[in-house]
């Protein structure tokens, strides 16, 4: 197939094209920051940029879309609008005008909002912040061109839409090159300067980046009219555990036993958050991250497991791989048990 992947340079793009190649694919990668690996067939572009995304979706089959603004402290705001939500139109836009077929969307579990306990996709959104509900909406657009692609034959029936869409909505995504969550919490095991915020039971789903490329390029091949899945990688951690796992491989104890009160801990927080306000400079602590540490948000994963797909990394596998890669340790992560416990 020929296929077009926005934010191919990015975390998750830079392991789903190399992927991809393998398969016999051929990829353009559209990005606006251009990865030496793929510079030959990179368009450097903004998804915001409607001409150049009609253009680089010429004669393709599939569009995988995975560009967006991300972070928690994107500003301006409204870049989660334009860029998110408008990026969508965008993309739907020269996907139809193309005749493209096939679009496959990473939005996010974010749109559940916090605290909520073994969403499914059925689930009515509630998100917290504007990367959620943007995401939300960017879905939207993307199931009234799938919806669009039906056609009336005689008698008034609708026939099915000639369309693919598959959107998976991902819960956190660690893996090496990552500088996300998971390794901002490793970073500050390993530097000895981490307590636990809250009690710490708090339960979290996550994702490998090597078993989420593995899901995405089987389902661009396999997709069939609209599908919608949450992916995890189960079984699901306490923060107590996750944390405790990462003590071990890493060999750093020290505050093992050290917690702080979430309120304490939402009130440093806002004291970084003035901090980077003043030197204009996002830092790794934030009341937002604080706030999203200490909460639980955990997916429910049957409607994936229904397809029987295999998994190429257990969990503690790819936090092994991280840590390895990352911090160059090698004590071996713990395994883990189907239940979620870790040794402790």
């Amino acid at each position: 197939m020929k296929i077009l992947v926005t934010g191919g340079s990015g975390f998750v793009g830079s392991r789903l094209i190399p992927k991809l190649l393998g398969q016999g694919h051929s990829v353009t990668c559209y990005d606006i920051r251009v990865n030496q690996a793929f510079a030959d067939f990179t368009v450097n572009a903004d998804v915001r940029d409607r001409v150049a995304l009609h253009e680089a979706s010429r004669g393709v089959d599939a569009i995988i879309h995975l560009a967006a603004a991300h972070r928690d402290d994107v500003k301006p705001v409204s870049l989660y609008q334009s860029v998110n939500v408008g990026g969508a139109q965008n993309v739907v836009q020269a996907a139809a005008d193309n005749g493209v077929s096939t679009i496959i969307f990473t939005s996010t579990v974010a749109l559940y909002g916090l605290d909520k306990e073994n969403s499914r996709e059925t689930d009515t959104p509630d998100p917290f912040n504007e990367y959620g509900r943007s995401k939300w909406e960017a879905e939207e657009v993307f199931r009234a061109w799938h919806t669009q692609g039906k056609t009336l034959s005689e008698g008034d029936a609708t026939k099915e839409s000639a369309r693919k869409l598959l959107i998976v909505r991902p819960c956190v995504i660690f893996g090496e090159g990552n500088r996300g969550n998971v390794y901002t919490l490793a970073k500050q095991l390993s530097s000895g300067m981490f307590m636990t915020v809250g009690d710490g039971q708090n339960h979290k789903s996550m994702a490998y980046v090597g078993n989420v490329v593995e899901f995405l390029a089987q389902r661009l091949v396999d997709v069939q009219g609209y599908e919608l899945y949450n992916y995890a990688d189960k079984p699901d951690l306490s923060t107590q555990e996750l944390v405790s796992i990462l003590r071990k491989a890493l060999n750093k104890h020290t505050g093992q036993s050290l917690h702080i009160p979430l309120e304490l801990g939402m009130l440093g927080g806002k004291v970084f958050d003035v901090l980077a306000a003043i030197i204009r400079k996002p830092l790794p602590i934030s009341s937002v991250r604080i706030k999203k540490f200490a909460a639980s948000t955990v997916v429910n994963a049957d409607a994936l497991e229904a397809l029987g797909f295999q998994r190429p990394y257990t969990l503690a596998e790819g936090l092994q791989r991280t840590i390895n890669a990352e911090f160059g340790k090698g004590r071996g992560v713990p395994m883990l048990s189907a239940s979620g416990g870790g040794s402790q």
